[in-house]
């Protein structure tokens, strides 16, 4: 069958057949074919049949890592679809393998108002993300962690068909989505992961529902791949924890790890990581999970692990090494009340525009700027008291900052109601 007529018979709504899925991938056809094929998947979606074949020929489509296979027993992963404050990776990881439980993951950079991991990482001065398939196996058998960036040949149907659907306006459908993340856990070589999908304003998907639709279709692609799979559905309706932009992310994962880390961030952390360990070699239930997480931070574990890292790549784990903005403004309250309200897009957008983040793949960041918010929702504010730091290359940006900052913020006379970190578990 020619490349027009799978098109076509997805334009009509047919089920495509792993064979022409495989064509269409794995064959040499030109971008406006595939752009025209991603449109007709955009309208009339894919079954699950076609979604499994999606995913496997993206994983075929270049190099596969076995951490498993090399290493002799399970290792363990996580993955969030991106948020605003989202430095949890930062923080299981080191807690993960302080249990115990090698952590292996490769990750990505920050397009918009949502973070990367990379980026982070990179505000560590020394940090290197670029290491081999060798280095990377061997990295997680030694230290027990690495996260690295993604190889050039990991998944490359993935990244010539993301950079298609970003271009194309086909970049929001849940079979696509589900298949372009789940491709690259598989083919990274993680035996069980834990998908933090966020939901809600500075998220992706803004419904419970929708994300539920996506939780569920990354479950079945990774059972269908073999691998445990548990997500975790959480709020992004405000900023993860209080710290927004790269270095001060970093600086807030590592007082997480000392047990000093805010209350929403430490929480998440520690299901994360419970999650983890059920799914490792380990045996221990949910409950064994948390308290070994918790004993982790508790006892300096957890800290020990980071430092082991970040020097095993490279970097410098002394906070006191990471860069400050040379201009740090506040923000006051206009008014006594609580803060109803935190807008997590306003911020993150807000960090975007001081050079935390990028708005085409080829910017660069300013790993040191970015916004603190010392007060989040459901806190008790008084009239002039500060509610957030805007951390700023110039007088002039942290000015502007300040004003998209102060707006993000609702103030009223009651206490809001108060809203879990973790909204649901599906798959555990």
């Amino acid at each position: 069958m020619s490349i027009v007529e799978i098109i076509q018979r997805k334009r009509d709504g047919k089920e495509l057949s792993a064979e022409e899925i495989d064509e269409l991938l794995l064959g040499d056809v030109p971008d406006y074919q595939l752009a025209a094929w991603l449109m007709a998947v955009y309208f009339q979606g894919m079954s699950p049949r076609e979604t499994f074949a999606l995913t496997d020929a993206m994983v075929r489509s270049g190099d596969e890592i076995h951490l498993g296979d090399a290493l002799g027993r399970r290792v363990v992963d996580k993955h969030s679809t991106g948020g605003v404050g989202d430095k949890a990776t930062l923080a299981v990881g080191p807690v993960v393998a302080a249990c115990g439980v090698p952590f292996g993951k490769m990750s990505g950079r920050g397009l918009g108002h949502t973070g990367g991991t990379l980026d982070k990482l990179e505000s560590i001065p020394g940090f290197r993300v670029e290491l081999s398939t060798d280095e990377f196996v061997a990295q997680v058998r030694d230290v027990g962690i690495a996260v690295v960036g993604q190889s050039a040949n990991l998944v490359p149907a993935d990244k010539k068909l993301y950079a298609l659907r970003d271009v194309t306006a086909t970049v929001d459908n849940v079979s696509l989505i589900a298949a372009s993340i789940m491709s690259k856990k598989i083919a990274s070589g993680a035996d069980a992961m834990v998908l933090d999908v966020k939901v809600g304003d500075g998220a992706f998907m803004k419904s419970l529902d929708d994300a539920q639709v996506l939780a569920e279709a990354m479950i079945a692609l990774g059972r269908h791949a073999g691998r445990d799979v548990v997500c975790e559905l959480t709020d992004m309706e405000q900023p993860l924890g209080r710290a927004v932009g790269n270095a001060l992310e970093v600086h807030e994962a590592v007082a997480t790890l000392r047990g000093e880390g805010p209350a929403d961030l430490t929480h998440l952390v520690v299901e994360s990581c419970a999650h983890l360990l059920q799914l490792s070699d380990l045996g221990v239930d949910l409950a064994e999970g948390r308290r070994r997480a918790e004993a982790a931070i508790a006892d300096g574990s957890a800290v020990a692990a980071y430092e082991r890292w970040v020097r095993a790549q490279g970097g410098d784990p002394d906070d006191a090494a990471l860069e400050k903005a040379p201009f740090i403004k506040e923000i006051y309250a206009p008014r006594d009340g609580y803060v109803q309200r935190l807008g997590a897009l306003p911020v993150g957008l807000a960090a975007l525009h001081l050079g935390a983040g990028r708005r085409t793949k080829d910017d660069s960041v300013d790993h040191a700027v970015g916004v603190v918010c010392r007060k989040k929702r459901g806190d008790a504010v008084e009239e002039g008291e500060p509610l957030a730091e805007i951390h700023a290359r110039s007088r002039a940006s942290a000015d502007e900052g300040a004003a998209a900052v102060l707006g993000a913020y609702e103030i009223g006379d009651e206490a809001p109601p108060v809203v879990p970190i973790v909204l649901g578990v599906i798959g555990a």
